[in-house]
């Protein structure tokens, strides 16, 4: 039986004008993707007024609260002591937003409780799909 946590967030889209707009936002975590947190935005905040979802690296998360981290789409830094940006990267532009970084932690120890750090295993999905992509039988 799989876990999921969800905890309500408020989070501050940074503009360009250096203006603020509050937003809310949801993190997730499910022991069914152990490696991944998920980060959703209801429809009436984004481009296309649908729910967004952006999925990335638990690790990221928490190596960003501390020194930048990441390369690619997702981008996290720490912002003083209580606050920490989250950078999202695509082809529409980016954007910058910043959380309470004590949210952050609370909501990163919450699924430390469901799956510690470093014992997240890829359980056997992926031993089924790689038997498959390498022509074995499961």
């Amino acid at each position: 039986m799989y876990v999921t946590l969800e905890q309500p967030t408020g989070a501050c889209l940074i503009t360009a004008a250096d203006k603020d707009i509050a937003i809310p936002a949801t993190l997730r975590y499910t022991s069914a993707d152990p490696l991944a947190v998920h980060l959703d935005f209801p429809p009436h905040v984004t481009l296309d007024g649908e729910v967004t979802t952006w999925t990335f690296a638990r690790v990221l998360l928490s190596d960003g609260l501390h020194a930048p981290a990441g390369l690619g789409t997702v981008r996290v830094r720490p912002c003083g002591s209580s606050h920490t940006y989250v950078e999202f990267h695509s082809p529409a532009g980016t954007a910058v937003l910043r959380f309470a970084t004590a949210d952050l932690y609370r909501f990163l120890a919450r699924t430390f409780t469901v799956i510690a750090p470093g014992e997240e295993t890829v359980g056997a999905e992926l031993d089924h799909g790689l038997v498959a992509l390498f022509g074995g039988r499961v």
